[in-house]
């Protein structure tokens, strides 16, 4: 009998290890391929280009500005331009320090995204399978390893890096492990600014679950990252928030845009942001927009139903259809509003299930977005925050046919932006 207790442990744990490193590697290659062998035959569009065969394709937009970090340093200017030093610090270094072995950047930076991401997936299966389950983890690592942004993820963005290592801090917190704690956090708030939502996280958890002084402590040692970079701006620019004031090159104002909200809202639903003239330009934009809002109302009521193979085929037809029609700015909208309320639905719906840092850290994180002033690039951030994406798994994980249907939709939308990132389109 022990014997079969000790074969089934070895199994369990065999499928632990292995189950986050497959999940990794079927979505990155199905991105990579997307992008090194899909998007160069395609034809060259509009503002776009034809990529090469090459790691060139996984560098564009911010990833030229991790470049002009590593090589050049740092650039900064109070006048309202887009500056570099509005990009934390801890990627480009370390990205710097492979350069130092001879690496190319857009090798290491590469590397370094793509085996934090790694990292990630399973600093979460852990972290949930503590907490909740093995399915609970599973679905977990599934929805943020196929979600359309964890494009970014493999590309030269700190995405892989700052979801690890706010996952290795959060799981640290639950674990009341408080060195780590700091550890992990400084790391975090000094590679992303919305790291700092970590710190108001931590400090209202340890409040709610009468923690020790210890933990009060780890709470504020890890802005360590952040007062660090603060000071190095202080010394070379002679202004210690010029990592704020260089957000304005890109967010006039800080503070709920309510007004960029609506015109997103009604570009996405109408096809135009022009509140004068509310008639329809677009009938096939309004139709696709009916289409997907109506399938996904249906698909939710009837998602413990999902089994039948008809209203599976059915719906997934025509919300592929319509989602392979729609174009960039489409996609972008209707990913910036599903992430960011939906995922904020999600959250709530599941706060008995994660533990208070959890649910606060993904609030304080949602806030913090929302007082960015713009909605620039604002699903990608909200990827950044893993609750939301822990909220969903849990949520999908509930129903699992609808489940499965969704991590088919995620595949669609993923590719998609991967030929666009190829083609040095804007997406985000």
């Amino acid at each position: 009998m022990a014997q079969v207790q000790i074969f089934i442990k070895k199994v369990l744990w065999k499928d632990d290890l292995l189950f986050p490193v497959a999940i990794w590697l079927m979505s990155r290659i199905f991105i990579w391929a997307t992008m090194l062998l899909v998007a160069p035959h395609l034809p060259q569009p509009p503002q776009g280009i034809v990529p090469s065969f090459g790691w060139g394709v996984f560098e564009a937009w911010d990833s030229v500005r991790y470049h002009s970090i590593v090589t050049s340093g740092y650039e900064f200017i109070n006048n309202g331009q887009q500056y570099n030093i509005a990009f934390f610090p801890l990627f480009p270094l370390i990205i710097r320090g492979l350069m130092n072995f001879g690496l190319p950047f857009a090798v290491a930076g590469v590397l370094v995204n793509n085996l934090a991401f790694l990292a990630a997936l399973y600093c979460l299966y852990f972290w949930v399978q503590e907490q909740l389950g093995t399915n609970e983890a599973r679905w977990a690592i599934a929805v943020l390893a196929w979600c359309p942004l964890s494009l970014f993820g493999t590309v030269i963005y700190t995405e892989g890096l700052y979801l690890f290592l706010s996952t290795a801090a959060l799981y640290a917190f639950d674990r009341k492990q408080y060195g780590w704690v700091a550890f992990w956090g400084a790391l975090a708030t000094a590679t992303r600014p919305t790291g700092m939502a970590l710190i108001p996280a931590f400090l209202i958890a340890a409040w709610r679950e009468k923690r020790s002084p210890i933990a009060y402590l780890a709470a504020c040692a890890s802005a360590i990252g952040l007062v660090l970079f603060s000071l190095y701006c202080a010394i070379k620019f002679a202004d210690p928030i010029a990592f704020i004031n260089a957000q304005r090159g890109w967010r006039p104002s800080f503070g709920f845009n309510w007004q960029s909200w609506l015109d997103m809202l009604l570009e996405l639903s109408t096809g135009t942001s022009d509140w004068q003239n509310l008639r329809i330009k677009n009938l096939l934009h309004f139709l696709l927009f009916g289409s997907i809002v109506t399938s996904g109302y249906i698909l939710w009521c009837k998602r413990q139903q999902l089994s039948y193979s008809k209203i599976v085929y059915c719906f997934y037809a025509v919300v592929t259809f319509s989602l392979i029609l729609a174009d960039r700015q489409f996609i972008n909208n209707l990913l910036n509003v599903t992430i960011v309320l939906g995922g904020s639905y999600f959250l709530w719906h599941s706060r008995k299930l994660l533990t208070p840092v959890t649910t606060y850290y993904g609030f304080c994180g949602i806030a913090l977005l929302l007082a960015s002033g713009g909605t620039i690039s604002l699903s990608r951030l909200a990827y950044g925050i893993i609750p939301l994406s822990l909220a969903l798994g849990i949520g999908l994980g509930r129903y699992p046919g609808l489940g499965f249907l969704i991590l088919g939709l995620f595949s669609i939308l993923l590719a998609r932006l991967a030929i666009s990132f190829a083609q040095n389109l804007w997406i985000g």
